[in-house]
């Protein structure tokens, strides 16, 4: 069964895929792109239900003021972004 997305979950994945490899941007920064630059909460939100983190790497997705959340736990997310050569 494939799963629905809303706008606003597109808007948020189309963007986060573009982050490349080995840097992060914020919350605040992803709502920004999207128009949307009061939404840092709710992209988080939208990541936090990302079906597919090998495609859509939310890892790179941070809080302004350090890693912020992780559905996969924040271990996991700081393991991902050293295998990518980002320091954390």
């Amino acid at each position: 069964m494939a799963k629905t997305l809303t706008k606003f979950q597109k808007k948020v994945y189309n963007i986060v895929k573009q982050i490349p490899r080995g840097e992060v941007r914020t919350y605040g920064w992803v709502a920004r792109k999207i128009g949307k630059p009061k939404a840092a909460r709710a992209v988080g939100n939208a990541l936090n239900r990302n079906p597919w983190p090998l495609v859509v790497p939310c890892h790179r997705v941070v809080a302004k003021n350090g890693l912020g959340g992780f559905a996969q736990g924040g271990q996991r997310k700081r393991k991902l972004l050293r295998s990518e050569g980002y320091r954390c």
